[in-house]
């Protein structure tokens, strides 16, 4: 049941959008941030960390560095680099990608209805983090990469997403370099806002990607308002934000490679599985499409592992939410009870690597000896997401990959604007 509002979104220049947008820093090696900077003047990137590019901003000095960043918005603003949208608008998205199209509305999201509990969350943060993303909000005034949401489809959102998509003109549509087609609609309309925002706060809603982002505005914020008791309507008390209903995502799953068998020879880790999985052969690379079924590839061969139904059906009748998904079993069930891999956070015997990363990759890390097995896991669901979340539980670390993964600057939100 969040509480949205229209805003004036900070964009990219339209003659400039391919150098300005940006993946997050996160997606890029030093190296990699570093050649940007220096060769492309308009990279948001010179918002995000431009010590990269000026070392003397490192350090202590944190004074400079965001001395610098409100130096280089300034200049972005000046020369039209960035613009403000003239309207206060509800954004309709749609990106076009290889894992599909997808269609949703970007928009402001208040504060308290994170707070409240009325956005619903699955994934703990880490304090220090949200501290030093709470920091640079507060002095970049830069929201810049949406927090995702998502909701059951909503018949009235999605007619009137369909109807906008199909008969108005966008506001924007452009190729980026790596060929993902964006296009934007601006939803200024008041009647149509009206409609929105009170289907928006009917509806039960869950973050699916974003949970320190959030966690970080919402620290700022109340930083903010117990220091000078602004109006609880300014636009600190928002966050960007981006609603895509649930048959718009797409969930990849996160692999596991692990290191050594533990204390386990070849045949007793087989014999070992045994017990609780069936295990069959199968010819060629295996990634599961079904629940309850894991694809492992060990000694240059593959197997398909599928959970013994007794073993599950004694599972379902104890388990929560979190234990019975497929992350958790393979976790507890192999990892741990019999490869001795305790804390999955910190092991460093496990490595995970993204669903969008080629299996052939994976397997080759495991044949040239880096690791010694590879687990291939069908992805979660949104629906199971959904449930762990009402139940005020949390899911497993690097259970998911989801998509529409979004890049800086494409729709800013500009904390401190005397704009909307």
């Amino acid at each position: 049941m969040p509480r949205i509002k229209p805003f004036f979104a900070l964009r990219p220049h339209p003659l400039r959008q391919n150098q300005v947008v940006s993946w997050p820093l996160d997606n890029y090696s030093e190296g990699q941030a570093r050649l940007i900077l220096s060769e492309n003047p308009y990279s948001f990137l010179h918002l995000v960390d431009p010590a990269l590019d000026h070392p003397y901003l490192r350090g202590p000095r944190q004074d400079l560095l965001y001395k610098k960043i409100a130096e280089n918005l300034d200049a972005f603003i000046d020369d039209q680099t960035l613009i403000f949208e003239k309207k206060a608008a509800i954004y309709i998205y749609q990106i076009h990608t290889d894992l599909g199209i997808f269609s949703g509305l970007w928009t402001l999201t208040s504060i308290d209805s994170y707070l409240n509990g009325n956005i619903k969350k699955h994934e703990l943060t880490v304090a220090r983090r949200e501290s030093l993303l709470a920091d640079y909000l507060l002095h970049s005034y830069l929201d810049a990469n949406p927090v995702l949401i998502t909701y059951q489809e909503n018949d009235v959102i999605q007619a009137i997403l369909e109807n906008y998509i199909s008969t108005a003109e966008p506001i924007n549509d452009y190729v980026s370099e790596e060929g993902h087609r964006h296009i934007f609609w601006a939803i200024v309309n008041p009647e149509h806002q009206a409609l929105i925002i009170d289907e928006f706060a009917k509806m039960t809603t869950y973050i699916a990607d974003g949970h320190h982002r959030a966690a970080a505005m919402a620290k700022m914020a109340l930083q903010r308002r117990e220091l000078f008791k602004s109006d609880l309507e300014a636009n600190f008390n928002y966050f960007n934000t981006a609603y895509f209903s649930h048959k718009e995502l797409k969930i990849l799953p996160f692999h596991r490679l692990v290191k050594g068998l533990g204390l386990l020879s070849k045949e007793e880790f087989i014999l070992s599985i045994n017990e609780l999985f069936e295990l069959e052969k199968v010819n060629s690379y295996f990634i599961p499409d079904k629940p309850k079924c894991f694809g492992m590839y060990f000694e240059k061969q593959w197997y398909s592992l599928q959970i013994k139904s007794d073993f599950y059906n004694r599972l379902l009748e104890f388990a929560n939410p979190v234990e019975i998904l497929d992350v958790s079993i393979l976790h507890k069930y192999l990892l741990e009870h019999k490869l001795n891999i305790m804390d999955p956070r910190t092991d460093a015997r496990l490595r995970y690597e993204g669903g969008n990363v080629e299996v052939s990759a994976l397997e080759s890390q495991v044949d040239n000896g880096n690791f010694t097995l590879l687990f291939t896991l069908n992805p979660v669901s949104v629906e199971e997401i959904m449930k762990v979340a009402d139940a005020n539980l949390t899911m497993p670390p690097k259970s998911t990959w989801i998509a529409p993964k979004f890049r800086l600057g494409l729709l800013s939100h500009y904390l401190f604007s005397s704009q909307g």
